[in-house]
């Protein structure tokens, strides 16, 4: 059977059924974005693998803004050599290092307002489950951006026995198949053409847009990366600018203690004692 135009057709299928079962979910991650960015929160994204492709969705790119932080780790998704140094086994080895996870967090001081958006098809790799639980320990909301098929049909890997929709406050199912493919071809016993990409940007996008509708009715919009030929040139170069500086402006006090807010909430990060503390430096 000729399978021209099968996958831009499934594809659509994909996407209509990710619509028409998630628009709930959808609507309760952008709340929690908007809550967050609203009060100089910052709404980390992690995603090792492929899904470090959603991350990269959100910000930066034009027709996006600032209060979202992309977390990708270059040794678990910068694999273009496929083999030999940084290749693809050597990421896939570290993506599923129990430990990571917690290490990575360690690098920030977590404000009482931020979030966390996890991306994982497969919801069983170790470092992405690690990042939500660290998350959730230091009273952060997650959300997960997973296949729910695809991580039920695949046995846990991490030594809790869980997955990553265990320890999400919202999950969003990205409805990819066991497999994540979709095209049947003659003669072959699996099937070719991944989709979880596919409903993975369409989930970041319709979070995004739906978020800033809430921001700009609350009137706490933040500058928007806005590319030529929608402004001239120097417009786009000072909006470039705005948010830039905007989301240097949010990290500065995450990444340096010293610069915190006196007074301001964040989570401590000793992983022994990951309640929220007040710093007083006054």
């Amino acid at each position: 059977m000729p399978v021209a135009g099968q996958w831009i057709a499934k594809a659509k299928q994909l996407l209509e059924r990710f619509a028409a079962t998630q628009n709930s979910a959808l609507d309760q991650a952008a709340k929690i974005c908007a809550e967050s960015i609203a009060n100089d929160g910052l709404v980390y994204l992690f995603g090792t693998g492929h899904s470090r492709m959603a991350v990269e969705e959100m910000f930066p790119r034009y027709a996006s803004y600032p209060g979202f932080h992309p977390l990708v780790e270059l040794s678990t998704t910068f694999h273009t050599q496929v083999i030999g140094s940084n290749g693809q086994r050597q990421a896939m080895f570290i993506e599923r290092v129990e430990g990571l996870g917690e290490i990575i967090l360690r690098n920030f001081f977590f404000h009482s307002k931020d979030a966390f958006i996890v991306v994982s098809a497969s919801g069983v790799t170790a470092n992405s489950i690690e990042i939500a639980m660290g998350a959730r320990k230091r009273g952060l909301p997650v959300i997960a951006l997973t296949s729910v098929a695809q991580s039920m049909a695949s046995a846990p890997l991490h030594s809790s026995g869980t997955r990553l929709l265990d320890h999400a406050d919202i999950v969003i199912d990205l409805c990819t198949p066991p497999g994540d493919a979709l095209v049947p071809i003659d003669g072959l016993p699996w099937p070719i053409g991944p989709a979880s990409t596919v409903t993975g940007i369409a989930a970041i996008n319709e979070i995004k847009v739906r978020t800033a509708e809430l921001l700009a009715a609350r009137g706490a919009m933040p500058p928007v990366l806005v590319g030529v030929p929608l402004v001239d040139p120097e417009e786009s170069a000072r909006l470039f600018d705005a948010a830039y500086d905007e989301h240097a402006r949010r990290l500065a006090g995450r990444l340096h203690p010293s610069r915190h807010p006196p007074g301001e909430p964040y989570a401590l990060q000793n992983a022994a004692d990951m309640r929220v503390a007040t710093r007083d430096d006054s």
